[in-house]
């Protein structure tokens, strides 16, 4: 485990060609976007503050800058509530500022990522374990280096094989 002192925003600031997101739960709504996701649930507009929120202005200086941030999200169908709020407006939002985003759709098959926890990768070198409750509330993450790294690149890559690209998904199966 890598000192404590580290934090996301470090990572985010300091990657220097990929960040790479696996998602694997259907509920983050304690996590962040409370407000917007009360404003999707009741029809009301996007707020303002979650339309140019900071992690919108985080991407999209890292796309700029030529680096690449992309995430799978591993779900089945029927979508919950706070599924549907998070493509339909985080998914659409984030993409709008150059991320890029897969669905691996377990609906019909076997989850081959069963039992992985939610992660980030960054330049293939340094893993953030993102921890959460049952509710959906963000709990913290767990850094590791270099020695954990193969073991979720593997787990990237066997997402990557089996999903498919967001817009294609959404297409056929979005609201």
């Amino acid at each position: 485990m890598m000192g404590s002192s580290k934090t996301l925003g470090d990572m985010f600031a300091g990657f220097r060609s990929e960040a790479f997101r696996l998602e694997a739960l259907d509920d983050y709504s304690r996590s962040g976007g409370v407000e917007a996701y009360r404003a999707f649930l009741a029809g009301e507009e996007q707020p303002e503050e979650y339309r140019n929120s900071s992690w919108v202005t985080t991407v999209g200086e890292a796309v700029r800058s030529g680096r690449r941030m992309y995430r799978v999200h591993v779900l089945s169908r029927p979508l919950t509530d706070y599924l549907r709020f998070e493509l339909s407006w985080g998914y659409r939002r984030n993409m709008a500022a150059g991320e890029e985003f897969f669905i691996l759709d377990t609906t019909e098959r076997e989850n081959p990522l069963r039992g992985v926890p939610d992660f980030w990768l960054f330049d293939g070198e340094e893993v953030a374990v993102m921890n959460y409750d049952g509710a959906g509330g963000y709990l913290g993450a767990d850094f590791y280096g270099g020695d954990r790294a193969p073991e979720f690149e593997a787990y990237r890559d066997a997402a990557l094989a089996q999903a498919v690209p967001f817009a294609d998904w959404w297409a056929e199966f979005g609201e």
